[in-house]
């Protein structure tokens, strides 16, 4: 198994238990992001650097790791989105119940 493969491997199975685990905090959302951009900083300033780490991790091109690493990171994006959107339905669910309520009371 080429290290690529075990790299790609731990980031979808983090983003599983993350996901089941709703494991989000505002610091930890800032730090991702900054170490995105921090990334992507580097990487425009010195483009033959994603070479040399595709090489090392057994990837042919340099744009295929950012490519399969960016499949991670949308899918990250997804579930964070998705449970959001589930919690935002649980809280209108809860509103709607009790402003029914409320009304039936009067």
């Amino acid at each position: 198994m080429k290290l690529i493969q075990i790299i790609l491997l731990v980031g979808l199975l983090a983003t599983l238990i993350s996901y089941f685990r709703w494991f989000r905090s505002a610091a930890a959302d800032k730090l991702l992001i900054a170490l995105i951009l921090l990334s992507g900083i580097v990487f425009v300033i010195f483009p033959e650097l994603t070479n040399k780490i595709a090489h090392r991790l057994g990837v042919g091109r340099g744009a295929d790791l950012l490519f399969y690493l960016a499949i991670i990171g949308f899918g990250y994006a997804l579930l964070l989105l998705y449970s959001k959107i589930r919690a935002l339905e649980k809280k209108l669910t809860e509103i709607t119940r009790k402003q029914a309520l409320d009304e039936v009371k009067k």
